[in-house]
């Protein structure tokens, strides 16, 4: 059984109807999605990122909610080398699997221009090479906070909230 099924199933089962068992239409799992109700932390993927910058994957080990971290580690015991003198861009895989919630969330502050450039573009890859090509519908909704508030709530804004390029991306994700 898919996880989109098992999601139409929770779903259905909150609202006291009847499990159909077939999986939702497009439409359906974007209207889930958008409504952050509860049965999309049913739908998980998993990426890993091989030779990320350390100090990048801290970025990241930073959220905890609805995802689990699993990070090459710099224990002596195992590799042999003095932790004390490894630089915080020494080279490590990131591996991870997250809930769609988590995604979202994450989105939201990654995805916004006061993040790190390279934590951003990380996060961009992770969209674009996995989540785009499997679950299409998250991908339209990870958006920076500005476009989930619709205002940017950061106390140091870049001005993206004042371009064109946000009001149409407002109204993409709107689907106005």
């Amino acid at each position: 059984m898919s996880e989109w099924i098992k999601a139409l199933k929770a779903a259905r089962n909150t609202v006291n109807k009847d499990d159909i068992n077939r999986e939702p239409s497009s439409e359906w799992k974007r209207k889930m999605l958008l409504s952050e109700h509860s049965p999309i932390r049913l739908i998980k993927i998993d990426y890993i990122w091989e030779n990320i910058k350390s100090w990048i994957s801290v970025h990241f080990v930073r959220h905890k909610i609805g995802i689990e971290h699993f990070v090459t580690t710099q224990r002596e015991d195992r590799t042999k080398l003095d932790r004390d003198k490894k630089p915080q861009d020494s080279l490590i895989n990131h591996y991870f699997e997250a809930n769609a919630q988590s995604i979202i969330n994450i989105s939201r502050k990654r995805l916004c221009n006061n993040s790190h450039k390279e934590t951003r573009e990380k996060w961009i890859e992770f969209l674009k090479n996995k989540v785009e090509l499997c679950e299409p519908e998250l991908y339209s909704v990870c958006v920076p906070e500005c476009i989930y508030r619709g205002f940017c709530p950061e106390i140091k804004t870049c001005g993206y909230d004042k371009t064109e390029d946000f009001k149409y991306g407002l109204k993409e994700y709107r689907g106005k």
